[in-house]
């Protein structure tokens, strides 16, 4: 079983900065992606924010590049999102996905929890 883990979230005023951690855990599990999504308000559909695969491939949506970056930390399995020059319309909860192998075994997408960024003066 995998569980995913997102942190870092809470209130920033326009044009700060937050970095979101998400840790992937499972005995064996390697990631071959981690996603950050976001969804706001909770009946819209999460969107792609940026994506990151075990080779170092990112991708990032329009509305973030150049401000937002994706990144491999030391630790196994954890992945950073700098966020800089925040905006109010990132105001979301932003959710990270894991996808990866466990042994044998193809692990399809996991969600963690989501966490709140709140970007207002």
């Amino acid at each position: 079983q995998v569980q995913v883990v997102e942190s870092g979230g809470g209130l920033v005023q326009p044009g700060g900065s937050l970095r979101l951690s998400c840790a992937a855990s499972g005995i064996g599990f390697v990631f071959t992606s981690i996603v950050w999504y976001r969804q706001t308000p909770p009946w819209k559909q999460r969107e792609l924010v940026a994506r990151i695969t075990n080779d170092n491939t990112t991708t990032y949506a329009d509305f973030v590049k150049g401000r937002f970056t994706i990144s491999r930390a030391n630790a196994e399995n954890t992945v950073y999102l700098q966020m800089n020059s925040l905006k109010p319309e990132d105001t979301a909860v932003y959710y990270c996905n894991a996808a990866g192998i466990m042994g044998t075994m193809i692990i399809g997408g996991t969600w963690g929890q989501g966490i709140q960024v709140t970007v207002s003066a």
